[in-house]
């Protein structure tokens, strides 16, 4: 007899502004609603996309051939790596903070042959969600790793109803793009379609997969509504940028990485995949996101 999969864990925080749910599955974030009710996080329908907002570890995008090399030996690794499909374990508990953790076992060793502990914590503060990841390095020798937020939210934004949504980053910039085959990362930069740091947003901009920004989009933008509720989102330490949805779908998703998918013709080694990181024994590497609705409440 086939057993029935059990759903995973939801874990839920709250302050007077927002109710945040997050899945012990990849400890991925599963609702933020406002206290009037709003939802704001896409809600995984999966005649779109099933996804909320994975977290992608130790590989951003794809991999040649779904594999990575390490010193020379092939391991298989599926996009976006294995986090989001494993169960976390809840370190704390407290009202407006959870945090998850996931450690190396034999599972993950299969496939990625070093022991390490990565820790998300979601808190509160105020009307702002401040997410952060933790790599630790409880190998004997250096590790190597992309990492990756992909939340989606809802767009149009609750309240935005029926008007132009814009992104807009903080420090003004244009940066150029660069496109994908085959999921890898192609060899030319691509025009930008951002002007003073400004994108009008439409579906067509999506026909040919992401917007992703290698370096340039900087450490702040917002997603907004015209006239209407706006996000505010801060980076630290993700130095590469990217929009997607699937075209004309209800969602906008925001990434901000610190790696990218492997370039295409550049083999499947992993410390060639650009922006990875090389972390030394014993030692941690923090990123954060902070979504702040103070504009949207």
């Amino acid at each position: 007899m086939t057993e029935t999969p059990q759903p995973a864990v939801i874990d839920s925080i709250a302050n007077e502004h927002l109710t945040v749910e997050v899945s012990r599955l990849g400890a991925e974030l599963h609702s933020i609603k406002s206290a009037d009710g709003r939802e704001w996080l896409w809600n995984g329908d999966p005649a779109w996309w099933n996804g909320r907002a994975p977290i992608l570890f130790p590989i951003v995008g794809r991999a040649p051939d779904n594999t990575i090399t390490i010193d020379g030996e092939a391991f298989p690794m599926a996009q976006h790596g294995f986090a989001r499909k494993r169960i976390f374990t809840r370190a704390d508990d407290a009202a407006d903070q959870v945090a998850h953790t996931l450690a190396a076992d034999a599972e993950s060793r299969a496939i990625y042959p070093f022991d390490f502990l990565l820790t998300l914590e979601h808190r509160l503060n105020g009307k702002a969600l401040v997410i952060t990841a933790t790599v630790t390095n409880t190998d004997s020798r250096p590790i190597l790793y992309g990492f990756g937020f992909h939340p989606a939210f809802s767009w149009p934004l609750p309240g935005g109803e029926g008007r132009p949504h814009v992104v807009t980053l903080g420090n003004g910039a244009s940066p150029p793009l660069v496109g994908l085959e085959g999921g890898l990362i192609g060899p030319a930069s691509l025009p930008t379609p951002f002007v003073d740091g400004r994108l009008a947003l439409h579906h067509d901009l999506f026909l040919n997969d992401a917007l992703i920004m290698p370096e340039g989009a900087g450490d702040s933008m917002t997603f907004a509504a015209e006239n209407g509720p706006a996000l505010a989102f801060r980076f630290e330490n993700l130095p590469a940028l990217a929009l997607w949805q699937k075209p004309g779908a209800p969602y906008l998703c925001v990434e901000p990485w610190h790696g990218m998918a492997a370039l295409a013709g550049a083999g499947s080694e992993l410390a060639a995949r650009p922006f990875n990181v090389t972390l030394p024994p014993g030692e941690s590497a923090r990123y954060a996101m902070t979504v702040d609705f103070s504009a949207a409440l």
